[in-house]
């Protein structure tokens, strides 16, 4: 039993827990770091705020499974699982207050039964619906929140159906009582050291505090401003003009087949930022804003005396380096029709400046090879790749969070390359937790063209 007066923590799940990103962001860490060293600091609470009570991490494409043995390592007093999480019941599962993951963007679509749901081609199956069957075998135990993150694409995929995927899971969260709000953020634009664009979507189950203020809101779009996500990160104020209004109509398996077929090449009705409530939304472009002090590639560098060897660029590499990263314009020859064209692409930075954020660390940053995708920086007179510690500075990450020995410099850059900016998370993690002792909150604007649900 907890202390008298002392705030008892909220239990969370990590599904699809990679190295352990949305932990770190919730729980907090102190530590050498990015955040420490460099003016971003992330709390490190004992009193009050998550505790992450079960975790799961299974990788199907690799027999190797170093991400899983990461978090073990970080995390070897805690109950993890490292199956398939296909193979775990819902009852194996404790029980919790939030429910958070990073899951695949994937096919989503539906057939008749969730059972004839397909993924995409391989061996992932379609992970969306492990988060579904967990919550709705939890039943009245279900989580009150629910945390996810995403590729912002999930937005517009698949081509053929723009939005489709996305308003399946809208709706899948609707049909087990849950208000969603959703943004798409890059953590560049908020002073954060690497551009990275991803998806946030939080769930809000019927009877939470939230639920009940977006519920009362005359006008459900102020909520893009006023939730837990516009109060950790704030946007201009919204013009009515700008917001649409849309329903949901039909099960899944109808949502599945008919969701945005009424015109050719039909562009996705979600825009960057939104919510919903009992199957209607409200979505809107929104803008950044931001004026505090912002982190640079630069701040995260280490000392050059640090660097092994093995990060610096031979002038004999330079040439190559440079010959990826420019403007190129190439005749080639389609193999499958045999028509001639042009293949050309824009000339990239070189080296990567730091004076700014960094652009998106991918998978394949690792290794020596040069390479368009990877980064480049120049440090005094010395051409050099990033190092591990680097890339898990880029996503704020405590410094060799990833470093084991069974694990190459490779896999920790493979890993950076799949995880979250560790700061995004804690930021919406503390909104959260002071919106749950917030009162109603107003509209700020008339409910014209709204109506309410």
């Amino acid at each position: 039993m907890p202390k008298k007066g002392k705030p008892e923590k909220l239990k969370v799940i990590e599904l699809f827990a990679g190295v352990g990103g949305f932990r770190l962001g919730l729980e907090g860490w102190s530590g050498k770091s990015a955040c420490s060293q460099y003016r971003m600091p992330l709390r490190a609470s004992n009193e009050g705020g998550y505790e992450v009570v079960w975790s799961n991490q299974w990788e199907p494409s690799t027999k190797k499974q170093h991400a899983n043995e990461v978090y073990e390592n970080r995390w070897p007093e805690s109950g993890h699982c490292g199956d398939d999480i296909s193979t775990v019941k819902t009852k194996e599962i404790p029980d919790h207050d939030v429910l958070v993951g990073g899951f695949p963007c994937q096919d989503y679509s539906v057939a008749t039964t969730l059972k004839n749901s397909k993924g995409l081609k391989g061996k992932k199956g379609v992970l969306w619906w492990e988060i579904e069957r967990i919550i709705s075998e939890k039943g009245r135990k279900a989580p009150k929140y629910i945390f996810l993150e995403n590729v912002d694409r999930l937005t517009k995929s698949p081509a053929s159906q723009r939005g489709r995927d996305f308003a399946i899971i809208l709706a899948s969260l609707a049909d087990l009582d849950y208000a969603v709000e959703w943004r798409v953020i890059n953590a560049g634009d908020y002073g954060m050291p690497q551009r990275r664009r991803r998806i946030f979507i939080m769930g809000y189950r019927k009877g939470t505090p939230e639920y009940k203020r977006l519920k009362g809101l005359k006008s459900k779009s102020d909520w893009m401003e006023l939730g837990p996500v516009g109060e950790a990160f704030p946007i201009a104020p919204l013009q009515m003009t700008g917001v649409q209004q849309g329903d949901l109509i039909g099960d899944l398996a109808e949502l599945s087949q008919s969701f945005n077929t009424d015109k050719k090449k039909a562009l996705s009705p979600f825009s960057k930022a939104g919510v919903m409530v009992n199957r209607t939304y409200w979505t809107a472009k929104v803008e950044t804003m931001f004026d505090e002090e912002r982190v640079t590639l630069g701040d995260v560098l280490q000392p050059l005396k640090d660097v092994p060897q093995m990060f610096r660029v031979e002038k004999s590499d330079l040439e190559k380096w440079q010959y990826h990263k420019g403007a190129k314009r190439i005749p080639k020859v389609n193999k499958a029709l045999g028509y001639e064209y042009i293949f050309s692409e824009g000339a990239m930075s070189c080296p990567d400046p730091l004076d700014r954020p960094s652009r998106t660390v991918i998978t394949g940053e690792g290794g020596a090879s040069p390479s368009r995708t990877k980064h480049i920086i120049k440090q005094g007179r010395t051409w050099r790749r990033l190092t591990p510690v680097e890339l898990e500075r880029l996503n704020m990450f405590p410094d060799n969070h990833t470093e084991l020995n069974e694990v190459s410099d490779g896999r920790r850059a493979f890993f950076m390359g799949n995880a979250l900016v560790v700061g995004v998370i804690e930021r919406i993690g503390t909104a959260l937790l002071e919106s749950m002792n917030e009162q109603p909150v107003q509209a700020k604007k008339p409910a014209e063209k709204e109506g309410v649900s």
